[in-house]
């Protein structure tokens, strides 16, 4: 009698041991796989979030090249990529448990095969067609340089680039919007500059498309929330030409795209923690640059006058050099943070920067209601704001 019942509370434990280690499987993700040519290269493991990139592990690689991290699973789909000599893979990772790249060191961002997740299949695709595109810009620019291509040919040969990457792009953003694919393929760049104009007409139903589905499957993602700001900023921008078919985005959000960076302490500095009731001065900058001190004196002088009036600066550093960026901020009044995706700044991007310094005005209403062009308008521009 007594056998059986050990028996019994034995195959009870052996059930709940089952059950505790299959709870413990779903809740992490696992990347494994192989890396030719690699013995002795170190390889890493990165979380690609909306603003920032997180190191997860690492590892240092064998002659066999074999590989395998096991993090936990995010709580939203979320990106990720392996990192070999400045060569990135890109990934996302939703409800799989596995995925595996085979690849080699020479071609690791662009000849891997990749098993385990359709999504990471057709991200590698649009990356394919990224670089592509990328690669013909550069013969294009090459060419115009050297006096080959004239400026109208060169300008209508841009654009048609870029709409053969868009067209590939659609295909996946229209099908399944849903997607982290869709979502990834929307914000694709070229020289720092999205492929999709947040202020088109026709890009922005792009847009509107993903923002809904993500608002829809993932409401509480940080994800789903920047994209609504960039379909509210979309609205707001083209309010006046044809009505984009934008249904179900929240119109009570705000109508400037917020930014969330850390400042000199490292703690995150959102710029809508400033803009309730000021005007804010938006500042893309590079404090290496030889004009920055100058211009810096310039915004010193006006912080002083107009701050007790309303005015606030927001000052977004694209300096490479963490230090560098650390130590010129250091005295500077005003709020001062950085993207340490420097020059392929997501956010810069989204804000159409194409070169710096670059000046946005908001009101005190959270309207972006100028961007300045000549720096001797500035504080005329400023006055009118308040």
């Amino acid at each position: 009698m007594k056998k059986g019942i050990y028996m019994k509370v034995w195959a009870m434990l052996g059930v709940i041991s089952f059950l505790l280690a299959a709870c413990d499987r779903d809740s992490k993700f696992t990347v494994e796989g192989v890396v030719s040519g690699a013995d002795g290269l170190t390889m890493y493991l990165e979380n690609v979030g909306v603003s920032d990139v997180v190191l997860l592990d690492s590892v240092k690689l064998t002659a066999a090249g074999r590989f395998s991290f096991t993090e936990p699973r995010p709580a939203f789909p979320d990106f990720y990529r392996l990192r070999l000599n400045n060569q990135l893979i890109n990934f996302s990772i939703d409800s799989t448990e596995t995925v595996s790249f085979e690849a080699d060191a020479e071609t690791f961002a662009t000849s891997y095969t990749v098993k385990g997740s359709e999504n990471c299949k057709a991200i590698k695709n649009i990356t394919l067609a990224q670089l592509d595109a990328n690669q013909l810009v550069q013969r294009l620019r090459k060419e115009y340089e050297e006096g080959v291509l004239p400026d109208t040919l060169y300008a209508r040969r841009l654009e048609e680039v870029s709409e053969d990457y868009k067209k590939t792009a659609r295909e996946y953003i229209y099908s399944a919007p849903m997607s982290m694919v869709a979502y990834y393929a929307l914000f694709q760049q070229i020289d720092g500059l999205l492929f999709f104009d947040l202020y088109d007409k026709e890009d922005s139903k792009a847009y509107g498309a993903v923002a809904t589905s993500f608002d829809h499957f993932y409401p509480e993602s940080p994800r789903s929330k920047h994209l609504y700001n960039l379909a509210l900023q979309s609205i707001k921008v083209i309010r006046s030409q044809r009505p984009v078919d934008l249904d179900g985005v929240k119109t009570q959000e705000v109508n400037y795209l917020d930014i969330e960076l850390p400042d000199i302490k490292g703690e995150n500095v959102k710029l809508s923690s400033l803009a309730e009731g000021k005007v804010v001065l938006i500042n893309f900058t590079a404090y290496m640059s030889e004009w920055s001190p100058e211009l810096n004196m310039a915004f010193g002088d006006l912080y002083v006058k107009y701050h007790e009036k309303g005015l606030e600066i927001y000052q977004i550093s694209l300096d490479s050099d963490v230090h560098f960026w650390k130590n010129a901020a250091s005295n500077l009044p005003w709020a001062c943070v950085r993207d340490p995706q420097s020059v392929y700044s997501q956010i810069a991007a989204l804000y159409n920067v194409k070169q710096l310094p670059a000046i946005f005005i908001l009101d005190r209403k959270g309207n972006l209601v100028k961007r300045v062009d000549d720096v001797r308008t500035l504080e005329e521009d400023i006055k009118r704001a308040l």
